[in-house]
């Protein structure tokens, strides 16, 4: 039954992954109506933090209802986590390449490996170390080496990895104590509320108010929130609740190879047999880490 828990919990890490791998195609167009990243970032978690709110409605309404000494445990979710990983990484975008930020990025697994052997106790283990290892060289690999580096963007770039990864490590302790809907909807509704003073609110309202078809774009951001948050940071997290923080983090690796995917599929970007490459370590990480293991 074990076995079969965890191997459930790892498909569901992986789908997430390739849903977040999406994110590109629904940023761009946002980013073509005007928009800019952290105000893209600004209308994805306060839509995500709306739809968590109404499924944990429907799903189990008694998950609203929390200890007030859990929440700072929540507010790292949301703010040391969340948005914190999104406004370093749309930094690193605006200060370097966006294949150099990718790299930063990826450098999650690493925290993720770190903080949960220091924190949640986890074993670190041969099968670990070189799932991580083809991990990250196949991130470098498919992001393409970087390019213009500053030492701001590098630091943030970094923050941005630590953010990411943060998230596996808080997520783990809370859902010891609430339920995954609990735990993703007062995450995004955190995020989305800090985000709303990063964004510039002001000219964020007056884009919004120059878009002719409302409409049209009430639509798009609420399939964005669906796509690129809802779903998969639930599949995430389900998963998170079935195998370890290390693992997952390494499983999520999954997006730089499935945005590259997309991006060759449905916008038509040139993929090089170097990506390729790329890919292929990534997904040996994953056939790595699913391989029976003593001390996995």
């Amino acid at each position: 039954m074990e076995k079969t828990k965890n191997y459930i919990g790892d498909i569901l890490i992986i789908i997430a992954g390739l849903f977040w791998g999406s994110m590109g195609i629904f940023v761009r167009h946002l980013n073509d109506l005007g928009f800019s990243s952290i105000q893209v970032a600004c209308l994805r978690l306060v839509s995500a933090g709306i739809l968590f709110a109404l499924i944990l409605l429907i799903k189990a309404p008694k998950g609203f209802k929390i200890n007030p000494k859990d929440i700072p445990l929540f507010l790292a979710l949301g703010l040391v986590s969340i948005l914190f990983f999104t406004c370093c990484y749309f930094t690193a975008i605006r200060l370097m390449t966006m294949s150099t930020a990718a790299i930063l990025l990826y450098t999650s697994p690493i925290w993720v490996m770190v903080l949960a052997i220091i924190f949640l106790k986890e074993k670190i283990t041969l099968q670990k170390i070189i799932a991580l290892v083809l991990a990250f060289a196949g991130c470098v690999l498919v992001s393409g080496f970087g390019g213009k580096v500053t030492v701001v963007g590098v630091l943030v770039g970094l923050g941005s990895g630590l953010g990411y990864g943060l998230y596996s490590i808080f997520g783990t302790f809370a859902l010891k104590k609430y339920s995954p809907y609990t735990v993703t909807c007062y995450t995004f509704l955190i995020a989305g509320f800090g985000s709303i003073f990063v964004s510039n609110p002001a000219d964020l309202i007056a884009k919004i108010s120059a878009v002719d078809n409302k409409l049209s774009l009430f639509g798009f951001v609420l399939l964005t929130a669906i796509v690129t948050a809802v779903i998969p940071f639930l599949l995430y997290t389900l998963g998170l609740n079935k195998t370890t923080a290390g693992k997952a983090a390494v499983l999520a690796t999954v997006e730089p190879a499935a945005a590259t995917l997309f991006g060759f599929f449905v916008m038509g970007e040139k993929v090089g047999p170097i990506a390729i490459i790329g890919i292929l370590l990534v997904f040996a990480a994953i056939v790595v880490l699913s391989l029976k293991a003593k001390n996995a």
